[in-house]
């Protein structure tokens, strides 16, 4: 009988391992200047094929909508995790070696974002499926569609988003166009608003972007910002 359930296990962990595919990291946000301009997020997770440990770090220049010269850092560690472990050792390890990053653009990471929208269902927010989100403080209503690009497939696949924003409050209405719709990004075959997040004093206003991306063993998926100064 023992040795029964000891095949029917080894059954179930095979099936299982095929339907692994990718691996997915953990978004972080790490905060902002005082002023608003500069903003620092990053991202980590586990490869699926080796185990290993890594992280990403990156820092924004809000009005610009872009990284900051040298403001792309990342880490692999060298060896698998341990058992129960989730990644996140290489983030603090890669924060701990760019600490004069933060400092140097003068971002407190316990100046963070405060946020207004977060998806719920993993449905919402994607190509063509606006969200709509309230800032009760500054009594603001907002509406976001991103709007995605595919084109070829396989090794070929490449893609591009922007997303149409409205802010409406008593003053009127005020329409952005947020991203950069010509930069193709290889192998992104979707993209989704999980969040929505402004500064605490100024109205910089950051969406989290979602990303399913071709890997190694499957779909991975990674995190972007798109940041608007409104």
């Amino acid at each position: 009988m023992y040795k029964k359930i000891l095949i029917l296990l080894l059954i179930s962990l095979i099936f299982l391992s095929g339907l692994w595919a990718g691996d997915a990291a953990s978004f972080v946000d790490l905060g902002f200047s005082p002023d608003g301009t500069v903003y620092i997020f990053a991202q980590y997770g586990i490869q699926s094929r080796t185990l290993r440990p890594w992280a990403d770090l990156y820092v924004v220049n809000v009005p610009n909508n872009n990284f900051v010269p040298g403001g792309r850092v990342s880490y692999v560690h060298n060896s698998p995790v341990a058992a129960g472990q989730d990644g996140s050792g290489a983030l603090y390890r890669l924060i701990a070696r760019n600490a004069a990053l933060a400092e140097r653009h003068g971002v407190d990471f316990l100046f963070q974002s405060q946020p207004l929208y977060v998806s719920l269902t993993g449905e919402d927010g994607g190509n063509g499926q606006p969200i709509e989100f309230r800032d009760f403080e500054a009594q603001a209503n907002y509406k976001a569609s991103l709007v995605s690009t595919v084109e070829g497939s396989g090794d070929a696949l490449k893609s591009s988003f922007y997303i149409n924003l409205e802010r409406s409050d008593s003053r009127g209405t005020k329409t952005y166009v947020v991203g950069t719709p010509q930069l193709k990004r290889p192998l992104v075959s979707s993209y989704r608003i999980i969040k929505a997040m402004i500064a605490p004093r100024d109205g910089s206003l950051i969406f989290v972007i979602e990303m399913h991306k071709q890997g190694e063993n499957g779909t991975d998926i990674r995190y972007m910002v798109e940041a608007v100064r409104l």
